[in-house]
């Protein structure tokens, strides 16, 4: 099968989440199973510095933006056999210090830089050679893609143009803008009503897309169901409920070519879940790259993400305020809101020998949290997927996790099954319930044979993308059946 798939951003090249990381995996994984893949993705400031990129003057892009024409280029990268990088390359749009806002603030020109994306995905979706069957938009950022190939097939100059699939990442980030925006499409104002492009009378750049997808797709099995309801439905459950057939959860994977407890350049000792020596050594490292005392046998707690309130931070500061007293310690690395990292660094001022914070990303810091952590903390609100808590279960490090989206479908806590049992779950969103979850955590270490247990199901628990990769063709099999049947 042809695949072209679509992101705003796609692990290494660019991040500022997991939606880059899944991208960048699935496309691997497809290309190994031998289907022809392609992903096209915006050429961002430092990606031609970096890697080695072919320019393809034979792909043009000249399109109309509203009342203007802007024109790009297209450079390829082929990192491995039957999978091709397309980099829209616009300066004006692409070449800024970070991918969607600056100092905390959307760009004011979103609308057009994300437009002229989909353009071009649209664009390439219908004049590469190769012709794919399937295209794959994942997130708001591409999905009007699937709106302007809905028009493009119902013109005559076009004979072969791909099914559409849209993967939800996180409903609650839609891409919404003033409804005069929707003029940047050129498409007929027709496609401006509630049934398609307009979210009370705003442009809906995700609506576009799943309105008009064969099949929608979502990051976990237990989010496809959530998100139909008022509560996780961020307004568009009614639309999802009516397009319930069509919508399937796929849980994502792991990339463990990255991820992994051996030969990891990130880490300086390797270990294994029969010989864990390498790990406690790894606890031990990370003590004393933080400056935290030097104590292996006080359990150590880990937190990576975004410091905003979908992720759980309030409750998570709550329930630091109250087990901080306990004998244990917690490391964090993270950005978001500035009032949350405030509260954080100030918490770590309280307790400097117990609590370490540091603001920002740093790709190999998340590798060592994740090493030298006895547990790892995911109190998420609502969780679409999430993928901390499947790298800490191949790290060894017993993830903490509220019962919501993909961290209840990927964890499994000792009321679900004993036998199997590798994490600790919680339901009430409460400081209170979070603590009582890490009170628990503390009994788990405090006897040695059970933390081997969770710890050993855990690493030996198989999330590579090759079997999720399938769960993708068999749904684009649908959307191709689909779409020549002229059905959504």
């Amino acid at each position: 099968m042809n695949v072209l798939l679509a992101s705003s951003e796609v692990h290494p090249y660019s991040k500022t989440g997991g939606l880059a990381d899944m991208v960048g995996a699935l496309s691997k994984a497809l290309a190994r199973k031998g289907h022809r893949v392609g992903l096209v993705t915006p050429l961002y400031t430092g990606i031609r510095e970096r890697f080695d990129l072919r320019s393809r003057p034979d792909l043009p892009i000249d399109l109309p933006l509203g009342m203007r024409r802007v024109a790009g280029e297209i450079w390829t990268r082929e990192p491995e056999e039957n999978l091709t990088l397309y980099f829209v390359d616009q300066p004006e749009f692409f070449q800024r210090a970070e991918l969607y806002q600056k100092d905390g603030v959307d760009y004011a020109d979103n609308a057009e830089r994300f437009t002229f994306l989909s353009k071009a995905v649209a664009h390439l979706a219908a004049h590469l050679d190769w012709k794919p069957d399937v295209l794959h938009l994942h997130d708001w950022q591409v999905a009007l893609a699937g709106l302007l190939v809905q028009h493009q097939r119902q013109l005559p100059a076009w004979s072969h143009l791909p099914a559409v699939v849209v993967t939800i990442h996180n409903l609650a980030y839609q891409g919404l803008f003033p409804d005069y925006q929707f003029a940047l499409t050129n498409l007929p104002w027709d496609y401006f009503n509630p049934a398609q492009a307009e979210f009370y009378d705003k442009f809906s750049f995700l609506k576009s897309g799943l309105t008009s997808a064969h099949i929608i797709t979502t990051v976990s099995p237990r989010y496809a169901r959530e998100i139909m309801t008022e509560e996780y439905g961020c307004g568009l459950d009614g639309l999802l409920r009516l397009r319930q057939h069509s919508v399937a959860g796929i849980l994502n994977g792991v990339d463990y070519d990255e991820w992994r407890t051996t030969g990891n350049e990130f880490l300086q000792y390797s270990y294994t879940q029969s010989d864990l020596t390498g790990k406690l050594k790894e606890k031990q490292a990370l003590q004393a790259e933080l400056g935290l005392p030097d104590r292996p046998d006080t359990p150590l707690f880990g937190n990576i993400g975004r410091m905003v309130e979908q992720k759980g931070v309030d409750i998570m500061l709550g329930a630091l305020e109250s087990m901080l007293t306990e004998d244990l310690q917690v490391v964090i690395l993270g950005s978001g809101s500035p009032l949350f990292q405030s509260r954080f660094q100030d918490l770590a001022a309280r307790f400097p020998n117990k609590l370490r914070v540091q603001i920002g990303y740093n790709s190999g810091l998340s590798h060592r949290i994740e090493a030298g952590s006895d547990f790892f903390l995911m109190p998420s609100r609502f969780e679409p997927c999430g993928l901390n808590q499947m790298y800490s279960l191949r790290y060894g490090a017993i993830p903490v996790v509220r019962r919501t989206g993909g961290l209840c479908d990927s964890v499994i806590d000792f009321q679900d099954n004993a036998a199997s049992a590798d994490g600790i779950k919680f339901t009430e969103y409460s400081s209170q319930a979070l603590a009582k979850a890490m009170q628990k955590a503390l009994a788990i270490f405090h006897d040695p044979q059970l933390l081997q247990h969770y710890r050993t199901n855990g690493m030996t628990v198989d999330f590579s993308w090759e079997r999720t990769a399938d769960g993708y063709l068999t749904h684009y099999a649908d959307a191709v059946l689909a779409c020549n049947s002229g059905q959504k």
